[in-house]
């Protein structure tokens, strides 16, 4: 690899703001590299959109995140992970390496896991895909996978309702369900329910280990840059991080701050003028 391409930023991009728990733990395990955010605040959320829809908003924040000349694009969303990966790694060709949150959970879950019964928790379009049972059953390695919808949980977090007793009680309906009877641990296969994995902790007492993707994706993201001389050097000045939206509003910018737990400066970029 030549020198400069460890200096490029690493692209991210969402459906919205959820995905900046992924960012955050990237952020947080790779202090010297620089971050491009993308979310496609105009398009949330993807979950009830077209596989073609999917696909073409995902293309054209690829051409932004090449714009800014990005050596990896994280696809820091389940639904688009699912719908646009295949299409946005053969779109992006060699300009850039393109990565998403489902296959390392499913490499973790298959080598921790093998032979025992996961959980798995995330929105309806998540769980129907059936993305995970296919990817997991693919290893042969044993697991029993048992997938909840739980559709309430990403706009409650939305609304800011994460640390109370409304979302106590959701949380608990949700995870008292006779469908995750018996796991040995929980996959939290939802970019916003990293805010909640406290109150999800707490539910199981330690009987459950509760798996949060975003830290499972940010190690994987580590791991890959090393392997392919990716890794930017450290530096005396921390990286300023970028963070567009294709809609802005103000709720968005506060939002921003709780998922990114610092202060964010959202700047407007329309997909479509």
């Amino acid at each position: 690899m030549t020198p400069d391409l460890t200096t490029r930023p690493i692209g991210v991009f969402d459906s919205g703001i959820g995905g900046l728990t992924v960012a955050r733990a990237v952020a947080r395990v790779l202090p010297h590299e620089r971050l491009v955010y993308f979310g496609d605040t105009a398009h949330l959320p993807y979950g009830d959109k077209s596989t073609a829809a999917i696909q073409a908003y995902s293309v054209k924040i690829c051409d932004l995140l090449l714009k800014q000349h990005c050596k990896v694009i994280l696809i820091a969303c389940n639904s688009a992970s699912a719908a646009a990966y295949e299409l946005v790694r053969e779109y992006v060709g060699s300009k850039a390496r393109v990565l998403n949150v489902i296959d390392p959970i499913v490499a973790h879950v298959g080598q921790v896991y093998a032979g025992r019964t996961v959980g798995l928790i995330g929105t309806k379009q998540t769980v129907n895909s059936n993305v995970y049972r296919k990817k997991i059953d693919d290893l042969d390695a044993g697991v029993q996978l048992q997938s909840l919808a739980t559709p309430l949980l990403a706009p409650m977090i939305e609304e800011g309702f994460f640390d109370n007793s409304i979302a106590g009680n959701i949380i608990e309906t949700y995870l008292s369900n006779p469908l995750l009877d018996g796991i040995e641990a929980l996959v939290l296969a939802c970019t916003h329910y990293p805010l909640i994995k406290k109150q999800i902790a707490e539910y199981y007492k330690e009987r459950v280990k509760v798996l949060d993707a975003s830290d499972v994706v940010a190690a994987h993201v580590q791991h890959y840059l090393q392997d392919n001389q990716l890794a930017a050097k450290p530096g005396k000045i921390a990286p300023v991080h970028q963070f567009y939206v294709s809609d802005f509003t103000r709720s968005f910018e506060e939002s921003t701050r709780i998922f990114f737990e610092q202060e964010v400066h959202l700047e407007h970029y329309p997909l479509w003028e």
